[in-house]
């Protein structure tokens, strides 16, 4: 059985392979090779037999999003078998196929299914209150005196039993599945004991068993400090390093490790040990930096090869080249510039000049982003940081799954790929940046099946 893409699996699962290993010096290059070989000897058995495929679709144009350009293939056919894709292109180009299962749209879209590279929607209670006491003029200083903003969310969420994580969390996560998400990333980050972090992390890995969504999991306890740690914050990052992160890959709860690089959070020095546990407990790592001021966080961040590095209002070019030579993403959070309503935005222009893969995210959480639709946060990175359709397209679909490490297997419609896709009834792709509001209606395939 064909899987999805993974360089370093595959090496491992074929234990008689010929080819030395030097001539797979980085993954990238390897799953490269791979889906050339792949999509070849696919080629070669299309010339002399028929293909045996478990579903073909095919009536819409196929938005492929291949090197994170529209790429459209106008009235194709994509051919799946065993969840993946194995022959992709126009309906009249289509080889000799034999398939269990045919769906023909009535014209429409399919583009790659939506991946949303940054949420935090485990929690417990939500900060709905405080919101409405901001816009009756109470402080934050005076919501803090009372014990609320993110103390309230660490609290709620230590005193809330996983069950009812759960439950609130399923609520979240519906929405965002029924706009075309098949892959979202959620973190961890309101427990900040070891304790409640793995709880967070429990009950992420249970959304992902429960609905037919690819869950990737993000240790996110270096997010803030702690009441009962407060004024000795190198003391809480030592609980970080040496207990909670490797707990939570001990236990394989977490695929990443993430940390907030801020002066209202942790110093660049205490991310350095963040992004050195986790490098010893073998995990990737990626930062909340450059939200509200330049601290050099994302350049750290590419030092360390993050995959990604969020927020970055104020990025500085420096980040921008640092950020391009290591291919970190830049993950662009609308959401939480909107309802902060900041007025600086993230330098679109140098990630733009420098080739920095730009993604785009929800960021949904109780405090600064509680937002449960993706599809209007593409609008928002097209209206807000004069992002084009295409870039945000390309921001919740390929950069989205690089940003998770997920570019050779998730993000675009290519052979080889997870077969995740949407039909959408719409003419053209910038539709999705376009309507505002409201769920348009669409067809999701999660692994070569129809979502219900």
């Amino acid at each position: 059985m064909m899987g999805a893409i993974a360089p370093v699996s595959y090496r491992r699962s074929h234990p008689d392979n010929k080819f030395p290993a030097l001539l797979l010096p980085h993954a990238d290059e390897c799953a490269r090779l791979f889906l050339i070989v792949y999509t070849t000897m696919w080629e070669l058995v299309t010339m002399s037999s028929e293909i045996h495929c478990d579903s073909l679709w095919y009536g819409a144009d196929l938005v492929t999003m291949r090197d994170g350009k529209y790429h459209i293939l106008h009235d194709g056919a994509i051919a799946v078998r065993d969840g993946n894709i194995v022959w992709i292109g126009q309906r009249a180009a289509l080889p000799a196929i034999s398939a269990t299962k045919t769906v023909e749209f009535d014209g429409g879209i399919i583009t790659p299914g939506l991946v949303d590279c940054h949420t935090h929607l485990v929690f417990g209670g939500d900060r709905s209150a405080e919101f409405e006491q901001r816009l009756n003029g109470v402080s934050y200083a005076e919501i803090a005196a009372q014990g609320g903003g993110i103390v309230s969310t660490v609290k709620a969420t230590r005193d809330t039993d996983e069950q009812q994580l759960l439950q609130q969390a399923l609520f979240r996560l519906k929405p965002l599945l029924a706009e075309g998400v098949t892959c979202v990333e959620i973190k961890s980050g309101y427990g900040l004991t070891p304790q409640s972090e793995l709880k967070m992390l429990r009950v992420a890995r249970r959304l992902g068993e429960l609905l037919p969504v690819e869950v990737k999991t993000t240790c996110l306890a270096a997010h803030a400090l702690p009441p009962e740690y407060a004024g000795r914050a190198d003391d809480y990052i030592d609980l970080v390093c040496d207990t909670i992160i490797p707990e939570a890959a001990a236990a394989g709860l977490a695929d990443a490790v993430d940390a907030f690089c801020e002066h209202l959070a942790f110093s660049p020095q205490q991310v350095e040990k963040v992004f050195a546990a986790a490098e010893r407990a073998g995990l990737p790592v990626k930062l909340h930096a450059e939200q509200l001021s330049a601290l050099g966080g994302s350049a750290l961040a590419a030092r360390h090869h993050a995959l990604s590095a969020d927020h970055l209002e104020y990025a500085t070019e420096q980040d921008a080249q640092a950020m391009a030579a290591a291919g970190t993403v830049a993950v662009l959070l609308p959401g939480a510039y909107y309802l902060l309503r900041e007025t600086q935005c993230p330098p679109i222009a140098l990630f733009r000049k420098h080739q920095v893969a730009m993604a785009i995210a929800s960021d949904a959480n109780p405090g600064t982003s509680p937002a449960l639709s993706l599809r209007l946060m593409i609008n928002m990175a097209c209206t807000l940081f004069r992002l084009t359709p295409e870039e945000a397209l390309a921001g919740v679909t390929l950069n989205a799954a690089r940003a998770l490490g997920l570019q050779h297997s998730h993000g675009s419609l290519e052979s080889g790929k997870v077969a995740d896709f949407v039909h959408w009834p719409l003419s053209r792709p910038a539709e999705l940046a376009y309507w505002l509001g409201g769920q348009l209606p669409c067809t999701v395939i999660f692994r070569g099946e129809v979502r219900q």
